[in-house]
């Protein structure tokens, strides 16, 4: 039991590790301009950047839904702020959104590292206000896992 235990606490120590590293990468891989929130759109023309294998990130969104307020409300804000106009941008992947009953959305996204600020700004300006946000940016560690669990099955 005791070794179990150890076990998770050094499995969730690597995701956390993971995360932050990915989180990092993301932040390295903007330039000076990316740390000034402005409105106007980056001049180096990354707002049409694609992921490839090479720059892309996952970014798991939570969107929390101001519970005190009734839900024709909060659309009617989003709409009146221009969120589902804004969102999904072009050229960013939408992988999964879901509604997560008693807390209210969560979606994955797929996009060039370079273009997480222009996601970020999107819900700065058009989902503040109906929701409280939580970014997860992470990586596809898909085919490593499966290849390593291939390997150890080999054995």
């Amino acid at each position: 039991m005791r070794r179990a235990r150890r076990s998770l606490k050094v499995d969730l120590w690597m995701i956390r590790s993971l995360l932050m590293a990915a989180a990092i990468a993301a932040v390295l891989s903007l330039d000076s301009r990316g740390f000034a929130q402005t409105a106007s759109p980056s001049p180096t023309g990354s707002e049409n950047a694609a992921p490839t294998a090479d720059n892309a990130i996952l970014l798991t969104i939570f969107l929390k839904h101001d519970q005190s307020r009734p839900l024709s409300e909060l659309n009617a804000q989003l709409e009146k702020q221009g969120f589902y106009k804004a969102f999904p941008p072009a050229g960013v992947e939408v992988v999964s959104w879901y509604v997560m009953m008693g807390v209210g959305q969560v979606v994955t996204l797929r996009l060039a590292a370079s273009r997480l600020r222009e996601v970020n700004r999107i819900f700065e300006t058009t989902a503040w206000g109906a929701y409280r946000t939580e970014f997860y940016p992470t990586y596809d560690y898909k085919q490593i896992g499966i290849a390593n669990h291939d390997k150890a099955q080999a054995k």
